[in-house]
């Protein structure tokens, strides 16, 4: 979430007519996140979510992803609900941009990972899946194993001014993990972008239980284990790069409690991960060198996940990834 595009009261008060949420009471940007455009906004209906849409999401792809978030919350599971207009579209257009409104949800996302949190993550990220197994329409995943070599080439000009001879290792590490990719694992609709800041706790009886799940922007069709290979990364890490197989067995188990891994996708956990380490690696790095001057949004490092990358080229198997 952050915000590259700029909305004026006049033009928010102009395109509330087409719903029936109430009158605006406050609204506010989001800094957190690279992707898009995201706002408080308080009416005095309630609290909801503002999105325009820009820079890597495809408008033709919007539907989908609204589609999917209206099928998993009719399903139970607990992400933000698109809020349709009078007319009964959720998609509409402000500031030049595509533009929905989504429900808000309670909670806050953990600033500190705790191994409490990995279970009940584990569960949702299960119950996720299965939600979505009988979501008809599918979206291949723009940024899995065929597009990461055309993001390196993005890249490569600049790699190497963020660390000397970064290229060079991304190049091998690209390789190798292509090669070993697996085939023939189970398939469905994954989030593919569950870092902490995209999971929302309530404390029970000092118990954390997820409240939400959000910002499905880059959800997609694509193996089911991939999701919880990008987990192993943004979740069982700690501040200096050691990797919590604590964590990482508590997200197992707690998945495993919902839907069952088979022997074949706990034994790809390690090359899943790195190509889940690849990936956000090169993401950032694209950020960090293509970043706007002057927007409203936070750069974040690639090179931690290099450090996780180089972590997952170094695990033998699944046990060492808490499979």
């Amino acid at each position: 979430m952050a915000v590259y595009t700029e909305v004026s009261d006049e033009a928010l008060r102009a395109f509330l007519t087409d719903y029936g949420l109430g009158e605006l009471v406050a609204f506010r940007g989001i800094a957190e996140g690279v992707e898009n455009s995201n706002f408080a906004l308080k009416t005095t209906t309630g609290d909801y979510i503002l999105t325009l849409y820009e820079r890597r999401v495809d408008p033709a792809e919007l539907p989908w992803f609204l589609g999917l978030m209206e099928h998993l919350v009719g399903h139970g599971l607990d992400c933000p609900a698109p809020v349709r207009g009078r007319d009964g579209e959720a998609l509409r257009a402000l500031a030049g941009r595509p533009a929905a409104i989504c429900t808000f949800l309670p909670g806050v996302w953990p600033r500190r990972v705790r191994p409490e949190h990995l279970a009940p993550l584990g569960e949702a990220l299960a119950r996720l899946h299965v939600a979505g197994g009988d979501f008809a329409p599918t979206r291949p995943n723009a940024l899995g194993p065929p597009g990461w070599a055309p993001l390196l080439e993005r890249c490569r000009a600049d790699g190497d001014a963020v660390q000397p001879g970064l290229v060079a290792a991304l190049d091998q590490a690209l390789a190798g993990i292509l090669a070993q990719w697996p085939v023939g694992l189970p398939v469905g609709h994954i989030h593919a972008d569950l870092f902490p800041d995209n999971v929302f706790f309530l404390e029970r009886e000092g118990v954390p239980q997820v409240s939400g799940l959000i910002d499905f922007y880059f959800a997609c069709t694509d193996l089911l284990a991939y999701d919880i290979a990008v987990c192993l990364n943004a979740w069982c890490f700690e501040l200096d790069f050691s990797f919590n197989v604590t964590k990482a067995r508590a997200l197992l188990r707690g998945y495993s409690a919902v839907r069952s891994l088979s022997g074949a996708e706990r034994a790809a956990l390690p090359v899943l991960a790195r190509g889940a380490a690849l990936r956000f690696l090169l993401t950032r790095l694209f950020d960090w060198v293509n970043t706007p001057a002057g927007a409203m949004v936070t750069r974040k490092d690639p090179l931690e996940y290099f450090r996780k990358l180089r972590f997952f080229l170094s695990a033998e198997n699944a046990e060492a990834v808490g499979g």
